[in-house]
């Protein structure tokens, strides 16, 4: 198999033409909706001018046929610039890199606890399976997968910090208090519990049926019987040949659900008064900010893409079957 540097940037450069389509299409389609940044701040204004709004739209780069203004665009990202964000009067890139480490922290935080939470449910559910362990932690895994996560995020606050006051409730950071070494470790992590925990909720469900089935399928196949012939340990067979068999299909699922975190983050940073890309992005929305949403929408395309490479070197890793040399 090829070292690691050379397969990523394989996969990389086979990614680029994905990258870019997302780029056209995304302009392409933000340019039917009606309004834009001058539009709403203009409203907020009370009015203006003709002549000023033409003018901001010069300055944004709005102006020109549709045509000019993609390949203006095109032509900026190329060079690393992203553009000016009408509605913060700052640059799109510094816009998006202050809030992407807070949203990749929160999803693969969640996600992580989620498929290590889901896969050891797994494992004990396909151990017992059909007794009465596996039915009390089927029915557990049915209210985590029914349950909205924005209600679980409610009553977490409720309960954690409305009632026993442990946790606090809204943001990243404890403010106007400037802290250091383990203090601000400590507070960062206090601040993160809640958010990660209700993001992990319905993958936890998820992860520990998929671990299940997919454990109760591998110990039925010729290898496993072949090893339990042999007398090899049962923690071992478990460990060893049948979990990491049963590994295939989640790290499938999280690459998917990694996807679908990131850009769907939006309600649970929400509830949290979490600084991430997916508040951001409902601001963006909100006040037809084009040029930030497109940034926030072509990085999230490109983390996106790296995250599944990492996904299917996993994959090969663990079925060394599916390596391929080209």
């Amino acid at each position: 198999m090829p070292d690691f540097a050379t397969a990523v940037n394989r996969r990389l450069l086979q990614a680029l033409p994905t990258v870019a389509g997302i780029l056209v299409l995304n302009f392409l389609l933000l340019q039917q909706v009606p309004g834009d940044a001058v539009d709403i701040l203009a409203g907020e204004a009370g009015g203006a001018s003709a002549e000023s709004m033409a003018a901001l739209r010069q300055a944004y780069g709005m102006d020109g046929s549709l045509a000019e203004r993609l390949l203006a665009y095109v032509g900026n990202v190329l060079q690393g610039n992203l553009g000016v964000s009408p509605r913060f009067n700052a640059p799109v890139l510094t816009l998006i890199l202050e809030r992407l480490p807070n949203s990749l922290f929160l999803v693969v935080s969640g996600l992580t606890l989620a498929v290590l939470s889901g896969v050891t449910l797994g494992v004990l559910m396909a151990e017992y399976a059909g007794r009465l362990p596996d039915r009390l932690l089927s029915l557990l895994n049915l209210l985590l997968y029914s349950t909205p996560g924005f209600w679980i995020g409610l009553l977490l606050i409720l309960l954690f910090s409305v009632q026993l006051g442990w946790l606090p409730a809204n943001g990243h950071a404890t403010i106007g208090v400037e802290l250091e070494g383990l203090a601000w470790l400590m507070d960062r992590a206090r601040h993160a519990v809640l958010p990660i925990v209700t993001v992990a909720t319905f993958f936890i469900a998820v992860y520990a049926r998929l671990t299940r089935a997919a454990m109760l399928e591998v110990r039925n196949q010729e290898f496993i019987r072949t090893a339990r012939a042999k007398g090899v340990h049962p923690l071992r067979i478990t460990l060893r040949h049948t979990l990491r068999n049963a590994l295939i299909p989640v790290s499938t699922m999280a690459g998917v659900h990694f996807a679908a975190l990131f850009g769907g983050a939006a309600v649970t940073e929400t509830v949290f008064g979490w600084p991430g890309l997916g508040r951001l992005t409902l601001d963006a929305v909100m006040t037809r900010d084009f040029n930030l949403l497109l940034g926030i929408l072509l990085l999230s395309s490109f983390v996106v893409v790296v995250v599944n490479i990492l996904v299917d070197l996993l994959q090969q890793w663990l079925d060394p079957r599916t390596r391929t040399l080209t």
